[in-house]
């Protein structure tokens, strides 16, 4: 007996709440720019700089001695948490003022600390330093590559689709992107150059959902002429549904298991695709995908035909012509 996640003939009228759906959007993404300025968003040492380093100590780690001993040393703020086992500890120092010297004064300091403190069997297996201008440089790429990103999908939509396929899949996108950040936001989670790479990977899946039920939506058309627009958009995301809960379904497997198992060094990466993984499905459902209703979809469509049939026609007379 083959297992089907979705009936091949289900019926459901997504469209009908397209704008309950599309309040709790607005809502959700208001809330999110306003997370983004306040609270904020936590920067991490990527685009902030500052130093890291990861210690490894003998035995299950004292984060909280470890704590109040460096917070005496006077070098600013100064996080810990666990990096994977509990023996290993992830250290973030605030950037100190002046040049190289200082910031290898400090980690000569936070190194006499804690073998002070913990003694012989401590371990330093990684320092990095991240400067101002290296940080800067980086949260501009960051944001250069979310944009550049989102402008080669509206280019691609409009020549792939018409341009209101584009604006469909534009406003989704956004709809993600800030949405992924207002999560950062409101839970503290540190923004860093792997979460932007999450945010590229977002886009690239929510528009790949979303452009296997704009390509259904084309047939479509072509199919019932006469069929209303909220009734084929109906149509077409019922007759894709099992292919877009069996992508999202395989794909959260995938992400779970890296956020459960994979370590805490890339914990943010599955967190923000999980989220984005939810998202991302409900934004081609109830986002990208009514905005077409909006765009009189129905009357460029049949321009389109029709100037297509125009050049058919015109092309088979030349040939008889000829």
């Amino acid at each position: 007996m083959q297992f089907r996640l979705v009936p091949d003939d289900t019926h459901i009228r997504f469209i009908r709440w397209r704008i309950p759906a599309m309040l709790l959007s607005a809502f959700l993404c208001l809330a999110s720019i306003v997370g983004v300025f306040y609270p904020g968003l936590n920067f991490g040492i990527d685009f902030r700089g500052g130093i890291l380093m990861e210690v490894r100590t003998p035995g299950p780690a004292d984060l909280a001695s470890m704590r109040a001993n460096l917070n005496q040393l006077g070098l600013g703020e100064v996080a810990l948490q666990e990096f994977g086992a509990d023996t290993d500890v992830l250290i973030r120092i605030a950037r100190q003022e002046g040049d190289e010297a200082a910031q290898q004064a400090a980690v000569v300091a936070v190194q006499n600390a804690l073998d002070q403190l913990i003694g012989e069997g401590i371990s330093y297996r990684r320092t990095e330093f991240v400067g101002p201008k290296v940080s800067e440089e980086l949260l501009q790429a960051g944001i250069m590559a979310t944009v550049l990103a989102m402008v080669a999908v509206l280019v691609y939509i409009w020549f792939r689709f018409e341009w209101q396929y584009g604006v469909g899949a534009i406003v989704a996108l956004v709809h993600d992107v800030v949405l992924t950040l207002g999560l950062f936001a409101f839970l503290g989670l540190e923004v860093n150059l792997t979460t932007v790479a999450a945010v590229l990977t977002i886009v690239g899946y929510s528009l790949n959902d979303t452009v296997v039920i704009f390509d259904r939506v084309r047939e479509n058309l072509r199919r019932y002429r006469a069929m209303p627009i909220p009734e084929l958009l109906d149509v077409s995301m019922n007759e894709t549904l099992a292919r877009t809960l069996m992508t999202s379904l395989t794909t959260l497997i995938a992400l779970f298991s890296l956020y459960f198992f994979g370590g805490e060094v890339i914990k943010g990466f599955p967190l923000a695709m999980i989220w984005g993984v939810f998202v991302g499905t409900y934004s081609t459902i109830y986002v990208s995908t009514p905005t077409l209703i909006y765009l009189n979809l129905r009357a460029i469509g049949a321009k389109a035909e029709a100037a297509q049939a125009a050049r058919e026609a015109a092309e088979a007379g030349g040939k008889a012509g000829g």
